[in-house]
């Protein structure tokens, strides 16, 4: 039987007879004739040894090569980049992380277009990773599957489970005698035990499961551990899959739709996930030329029961939501079932979203992972969009109801994270305390920073609930207590929070979803007539940070750089 033809791509050039030279180099690699009439497929994955969370993605990638060649395609692995942004937090290098994004989506648009290949697949680790192949995958719009490179599995010390967050506040507790140096070091040790990506409900795994909803992972891909067996028959599975697309000429924008976005908000939303993913789906709805806004956000929120029980807000890991649950498709067929999520929205396996989970297992209360939609945590989402004085353009809030839903309290100001830190590890901050992060934006961190370090010491010294935290930056999956960022305008831009002062009032409120400063608003046009940028914020004047700040949106807006 005729194979049918699929290279619509890549026969511009492996069928052009008048790029000899071209050719030749595809003889050198490898290539034989009757391979000229292939399709290719892009294997891009953001391997690196630097990180656990990418440090396996390369014998994905082989893997994912192997099934490739058996299903008669030619594939080809590249790699392109990744930042740590558990390594990186709290130092200058954090600054690199969001605009990384960026990068990797610049990366894989240009070296798909100019090869010309058919499909992707994409195996992205860690956080920025997601969304980024995601926005590239987008710009090309051509048959494309993401393969997640899987959860870590669960750290171990004296008898309790831990990950990257318990390094993060074990700070806090030692400062504060809660534990010994020697706890402290073993907890340190004992966090991490492999690769996979950060183990709750953190940013990279709020983006797997929710891309998972919108349709661009396998079925179990964001929930199956990166060291599991599930994950391995994945990588041999998948070009059966891009091979169906690439007949049916499915691509990646029939896939990403307003309903099937809408679909992996609410999911994220459901299980308590990142603030990062407000930053990613408006980045993303760009790409797509979908018109998604911050009031989306809250819309969706506002009619979504947040049911998960999963770190950082509550006790449970993706790990354990794998093993108890089932993964994330019995979730899905759950929500489908419960008229939260639309089951009829193209998928990567060619069929919908309803038919990819039906044959799941019914989803299960009895471990309280996961609660009914009845008796959820909490009746109404934990992302709450603030408008107010302080943030007349938006900010992004993570309240999951334990730290409560209002907080009024004094101001105290920082010009940087480090500033912070310091004196939150020194135990200078008070209860009733609204402690203000600023001038680390997207264009005064530069980069939009996360504050992981502090919300974790904040955690770590208990005051989690006593204090607030606000900023122009944004916040790490693993940040939990009474927090509020993306704060718009950012101070850099001379936004109202750059002429906050010490001891001013700040009244936080997410029932109303305000964020106000308690001063007259003739005060606040006297302070901003008086205000100017702090120069020593903008130090970077050459480099890829430099011309970030020259091209990046507002955090309202995704922070993507082609917003003209």
């Amino acid at each position: 039987m005729k194979e049918e033809k699929i290279n619509n791509f890549s026969k511009q050039i492996t069928e052009n007879s008048s790029l000899p030279a071209a050719h030749s180099m595809l003889y050198a690699i490898g290539m034989k004739e009757t391979d000229f009439k292939k399709a290719q497929v892009g294997i891009i994955s953001n391997w690196y040894e630097g990180n656990p969370c990418n440090i396996h993605l390369n014998s994905l990638a082989k893997r994912v090569k192997n099934s490739i060649k058996k299903n008669n395609l030619i594939g080809f692995q590249i790699t392109t980049i990744g930042i740590s942004d558990g390594i990186t937090m709290g130092t200058p290098g954090m600054r690199y992380s969001l605009p990384s994004r960026e990068l990797i989506a610049d990366s894989i648009e240009s070296v798909v277009e100019s090869h010309c290949y058919d499909g992707v697949i994409a195996i992205p680790g860690c956080d920025k990773n997601i969304p980024g192949v995601m926005i590239g995958l987008l710009r090309l719009n051509r048959p494309s599957i993401i393969v997640y490179g899987g959860t870590i599995a669960s750290g171990y010390y004296n008898g309790n489970k831990l990950d990257i967050v318990s390094s993060f506040e074990a700070l806090g507790k030692k400062n504060n005698s809660i534990i010994t140096d020697e706890e402290y070091k073993n907890i340190i040790k004992n966090s991490c035990p492999g690769p996979g990506a950060c183990g709750g409900m953190y940013t990279a795994n709020t983006m797997a499961t929710a891309l998972e909803a919108v349709g661009m992972l396998l079925p179990y891909s964001s929930s199956s551990p990166a060291k599991s067996n599930e994950k391995k028959k994945e990588c041999k599975q998948v070009a059966i899959y891009i091979k169906k697309l690439l007949k049916k000429n499915i691509k990646t924008k029939d896939i990403v739709t307003k309903n099937s976005v809408e679909n992996g908000i609410k999911l994220a939303i459901c299980l308590g996930g990142s603030t990062n993913l407000v930053l990613h789906f408006l980045a993303i709805a760009k790409a797509a030329n979908l018109n998604i806004t911050l009031k989306d956000f809250q819309k969706i929120s506002n009619e979504t029961p947040f049911i998960g029980n999963l770190k950082p807000s509550g006790i449970f890991s993706m790990e354990d939501l794998h093993v108890n649950i089932g993964g994330i498709p019995v979730i899905i067929k759950y929500l489908i079932k419960k008229k939260i999520l639309l089951g009829d929205c193209l998928t990567v396996t060619g069929k919908t979203l309803y038919e990819n989970v039906k044959d799941a297992q019914d989803l299960t209360f009895t471990k309280k992972i996961i609660y009914p939609i009845e008796t959820p945590i909490k009746t109404k989402g934990h992302i709450r969009i603030l408008y107010g004085n302080i943030s007349p353009e938006g900010s992004v809030a993570k309240i999951t109801g334990k730290e409560g839903t209002k907080f009024r309290g004094r101001a105290m100001v920082f010009n940087s994270e480090y500033e912070a830190n310091k004196s939150i590890i020194n135990n200078q901050i008070k209860p009733g305390t609204v402690i203000v992060i600023r001038y680390v934006g997207p264009v005064g961190g530069p980069g939009m920073p996360e504050m992981l370090k502090p919300t974790s010491y904040i955690m770590g010294s208990g005051l989690g609930d006593k204090v607030a935290l606000i900023t122009d930056g944004r916040f790490s999956g693993g940040t939990h207590g009474f927090v509020v960022g993306h704060i718009t305008p950012e101070a850099q831009n001379g936004g109202t929070i750059a002429i906050i002062k010490n001891g001013d009032f700040i009244k936080i409120d997410s029932e109303n979803n305000t964020i106000t400063l308690e001063i007259k608003e003739e005060e606040i046009r006297r302070r901003r007539r008086l205000w100017s940028p702090i120069n020593s914020f903008k130090k970077i004047n050459k480099g890829y940070l430099y011309k970030y700040t020259k091209i990046v949106s507002s955090a309202s807006t995704g922070c993507v750089t082609d917003e003209f």
